[in-house]
């Protein structure tokens, strides 16, 4: 008889068992209130998915986007829309929307540390007072996902995993969204985090000329630029002496005569001598004289808060990974993080390179991943059992034909409403302030349209919203952006 029940429970629970699958095309709708900046209104969040499809009109995967509205806004014309991504390449749109721009934020301590219980709670900080916003997961990441043909087989990888391929899909996803959503006539903005600025400063190009929508702002979060990433010494490696003296001012690993000034007073000599001197010196190779390569590593010693020893040891070209190590070595025997620097890690052995481990990352995912989770199902009411990538399988990933850098030029070029804000955590050593300083150089070499660039930089990291201070500062350099970026009636023209 038992033996009879196991049976019938295990059959009942293959005929009630389903196919792990996302739907294809689906949306719940929810509405909730808040307070930002004092003020209390109601907004709506939609939360689902939408496809991408090919040519001959097939679904080949599905996007998970959340959409928040203000409501009771008469002037939807007048609305700004901001369309929000993360980066990685393969990382959720995740960071931003429950940590910086939403109406949710993680709870966390000021300074961003994990806390116990894990959750979210109002962002009194938001721009959704401004601007209604839809933050995007690209494929693989969240819960957007491929969708197999009628055989059953995957569509090519090559679509969606690579740089250009990324901007010409999510370019049309954007087109979809913004038509279901009739908002054509809203000013509208993209924000890109780390590889995310290369995303929109991609997207800025293909959506006018490709889409015929046209931009008021770019904004790029601690932007990565493989344009930078992939040029050979002497360039990158004189651009982050800037960020090692930022890290080691806090880590207070500088001389005392610097140690005692404001991080502030301090970054315009180290990025004056990173760009007249230390730049024509690694240029030099071993062909730099010995004086003049002594002279350089005592000043880098300086800066940097490592030993003259270390950094001739490394012919001046000491790498971030190894500032990651080798600052606190002799010190605590910790080492810091990469993405925020601020962290501190541990690693089996003092020796070495480079860390074990991201110490920032895993505190981030610490914190994030529950959250996220949690947040989804319980107040948005979305509910599934396929899995949130935080990250997802994108790889390989194709970096071939980079022209971002250009497309941004040309379409500020052609649209004279386009403006660009550029955001920095100074404790950043993966994309660091510095870099993303001679990105913004870089676009204009006319320098025609330099007056439409802005650059802001926070006392944190990669992530710096996640510093309670900073997170009140950035969002407000935000508003102020939208606000500014506003036409008020002023025709597109030169």
């Amino acid at each position: 008889m038992k033996k009879l029940l196991c049976l019938f429970l295990l059959g009942s629970s293959l005929c009630f068992s389903q196919k792990l699958t996302i739907p294809t095309d689906t949306m719940v709708v929810t509405t909730h209130n808040t307070t930002v900046k004092g003020i209390s209104f109601s907004y709506t969040a939609t939360t689902g998915t939408q496809p991408v499809w090919n040519k001959k009109g097939e679904p080949t995967a599905t996007l998970f986007y959340t959409y928040y509205e203000r409501n009771n806004i008469k002037d939807k014309a007048n609305r700004p829309l901001v369309i929000s991504f993360n980066g990685g390449p393969g990382s959720a749109s995740v960071w931003m929307h429950i940590a910086y721009t939403g109406p949710k934020v993680l709870k966390i301590d000021d300074e961003g540390y994990p806390v116990q219980p894990y959750g979210v709670k109002n962002n009194p900080n938001s721009i959704l007072d401004v601007a209604d916003i839809v933050y995007v997961n690209p494929v693989n990441t969240g819960y957007s996902r491929m969708i197999p043909n009628k055989e059953g087989k995957l569509p090519d990888r090559a679509s969606f995993f690579g740089i250009n391929a990324d901007i010409k899909y999510l370019a049309e996803w954007i087109n979809t969204f913004v038509t279901r959503k009739n908002r054509w006539e809203s000013p509208k903005y993209i924000i890109g985090e780390s590889y995310g600025g290369t995303r929109v400063m991609g997207l800025a190009n293909a959506l006018q000329n490709q889409q015929w929508m046209y931009l008021n702002g770019v904004i790029l979060v601690s932007p990565a630029d493989y344009k930078l990433y992939s040029t050979s010494q002497p360039v990158y490696s004189s651009l982050n002496l800037p960020y090692f003296t930022a890290a080691a001012w806090y880590q207070k690993a500088l001389p005392s005569n610097l140690q005692q000034k404001d991080l502030l007073e301090i970054l315009p000599e180290v990025e004056e001598y990173a760009i007249e001197t230390l730049m024509p010196a690694l240029a030099k190779g071993g062909f730099i004289s010995k004086e003049e390569k002594l002279q350089v590593a005592k000043k880098m010693s300086y800066y940097s808060g490592l030993s003259e020893k270390s950094i001739l040891q490394n012919n001046l070209d000491v790498s971030t990974s190894f500032f990651w190590k080798d600052l606190l070595r002799d010190k605590t025997g910790q080492t810091i993080g990469r993405l925020d620097s601020r962290y501190l890690g541990i690693d089996k052995t003092e020796s070495g390179n480079s860390p074990d481990y991201s110490a920032e990352l895993t505190s981030w995912m610490h914190s994030f991943t529950p959250a996220i989770n949690y947040y989804i199902k319980n107040h948005l009411n979305f509910k599934t059992d396929v899995k949130y990538n935080m990250f997802g399988d994108v790889h390989p990933w194709d970096r071939r034909n980079d022209n971002t850098r250009e497309n941004l030029r040309q379409a500020m070029a052609q649209n004279p409403y386009l403006k660009v804000l550029t955001q920095s955590g100074y404790y950043d050593g993966a994309t660091t302030y510095f870099g993303a300083k001679y990105t913004m150089w870089q676009v204009d070499p006319s320098g025609k349209m330099k007056d439409r660039f802005t650059f802001k930089g926070y006392r944190s990291g990669h992530m710096m919203y996640l510093r309670h201070e900073d997170l009140i500062s950035a969002n407000d350099d935000l508003r102020d952006f939208i606000k500014n970026s506003l036409s008020k009636g002023k025709s597109a023209k030169y």
